[in-house]
């Protein structure tokens, strides 16, 4: 299987985070703009596009939903795995982590993997995922959920991709929820986590272990009630609402990353290194469950 290729995740932050730059909820010319960049991403690699409507306040916003298949939103006789990340920021940054490094994430997955044609996975990017509709159900992501629940559609899970790109060796520099968690794991930001709730244990404990077998990068893992801060804090939220399991794939965002929500948020801060040997890891183990299907 080909390796993803650094210079590609950079290109795409660079191009959403400082040719488009911020793409709040209220700018919707530049939420069209980020989209239509997405959708041409895909269909370069030749994957095939539905645009999902999402009204808001008198608005069209769209998610983006791709696949090998004619219609990605077609419903599936068998289950289906979907990788997804918001394309949206707050007003307040340019995004390269959150959420630029999860959408260039996403297409370079669905670049490496273009190659098998996988009928049952589905590559969404959502439109609106931060405030004022974060974790509501105006959300992009929750949208495109219960049209999955509506349409009787079965998951074998979703994978949401939050802030894939920044890491850092300094000790002291991955913070936790709670005090005792630092006895746990490590006080080094530079691993990536799995993250969901407890119904989406058992999914979350097979993607980490197929994830560790295509890459080098460490993992770690946690699925809690949402008392715990964070652990809901993305697309994955809406899938657990509508009864679906679910994980975050995440750099672990305002326990690591200084620069969350901030202008600095800008692609200089990110590694681009590593965060290609996550989506070895993720392409990797991607591959492997959809022989499981």
């Amino acid at each position: 299987m080909e390796l993803a290729n650094p210079k590609n995740l950079e290109a795409i932050v660079k191009k959403l985070a400082l040719d488009i730059g911020p793409r709040p909820i209220n700018k919707p010319l530049k939420l069209n703009q980020t989209r239509d960049f997405i959708v041409a991403s895909f269909e370069k690699i030749g994957m095939k596009i539905s645009l999902q409507p999402v009204i808001y306040k008198g608005f069209e916003y769209h998610n983006i939903i791709a696949g090998p298949q004619k219609d990605p939103l077609a419903r599936h006789k068998h289950d289906i795995l979907v990788v997804g990340a918001h394309y949206d920021t707050v007003s307040t940054t340019p995004g390269a982590d959150d959420n630029s490094s999860g959408i260039a994430a996403l297409l370079e997955i669905a670049r490496v993997l273009a190659q098998f044609s996988l009928e049952n996975v589905v590559y969404a990017a959502f439109c609106m995922e931060e405030p004022p509709v974060y974790r509501t159900k105006k959300m992009g992501s929750y949208r495109y959920a219960k049209y999955l629940r509506d349409t009787g559609q079965s998951l074998k899970g979703m994978i949401c991709l939050e802030m894939v790109g920044y890491f850092t060796d300094r000790p002291g520099s991955q913070k936790y929820p709670f005090p005792f968690m630092n006895r746990i794991y490590p006080d080094k930001g530079n691993f990536i986590a799995m993250v969901g709730n407890l119904k989406s244990k058992d999914f979350t404990l097979e993607l980490k272990d197929l994830f560790q077998k295509h890459t080098t990068i460490p993992v770690e893992s946690l699925n809690a009630p949402a008392v715990v801060i964070g652990i809901d804090f993305s697309d994955h939220w809406a899938f657990h609402k509508l009864g679906y399991q679910a994980l975050m794939v995440t750099d672990t965002a305002f326990y690591r990353n200084p620069n969350y929500h901030r202008p600095s948020d800008t692609p200089d801060t990110l590694n681009y290194k590593k965060a290609a040997l996550v989506v070895d890891g993720l392409a990797g183990a991607i591959l492997d469950l959809c022989k499981k299907i």
